[in-house]
């Protein structure tokens, strides 16, 4: 049982599935969007929203931890540069996982891992509620039912009892 054993094997040996990922993150900083299998991309995500994390961070220590796992310089400077900056005021979600559907060859669920573009904008500040009061709105008009007249015995239901006590009496 693999109680406590989180992230995928993806049928790889240990060395194999870390170069992967070193790779995959190094290009999907770089390009900004790559194409992969689900479980991939959802293994990446984890991976490379922590390097903008630390892009984020920006300090040195930050940076060579990146740099560690990263395999191009040009990409760490691009990640500290221009990537963390675009995300300063978001706390986290920084990728985007969109299901493309089944690759023909092989039939593995395909999808595309890419940063989000739009910067998070900050909510707006709540206004209080006794400025400026907004004009009413017009009632709505309804049109009217057509009016349709009732059979005698169901007005005489509806009438007043002791009314239809009298009626029959007489």
């Amino acid at each position: 049982m693999r109680h406590n054993k989180a992230g995928r094997r993806l049928g790889r040996t240990t060395s194999h599935r870390e170069a992967m990922f070193r790779n995959m993150v190094t290009s999907l900083l770089n390009h900004e969007k790559i194409t992969t299998t689900d479980a991939k991309a959802k293994e990446i995500r984890v991976v490379a929203e922590k390097m903008i994390t630390l892009g984020k961070r920006g300090d040195l220590h930050a940076m060579r931890q990146a740099a560690s796992y990263i395999r191009e310089k040009s990409v760490v400077t691009k990640l500290f540069s221009t990537i963390a900056p675009r995300y300063k005021d978001r706390p986290g979600g920084y990728t985007r996982i969109v299901k493309l559907g089944i690759r023909q060859g092989d039939a593995a669920p395909v999808s595309i891992i890419e940063l989000v573009e739009e910067e998070m904008k900050p909510k707006k500040a709540a206004q209080p509620k006794s400025a400026a009061p907004k004009a009413p709105k017009a009632p709505k008009t309804v049109a009217a039912a057509p009016v349709v007249e009732e059979p005698a015995a169901v007005q005489t239901a509806l009438a007043d009892p002791a009314e239809v006590c009298e009626a029959k009496a007489d």
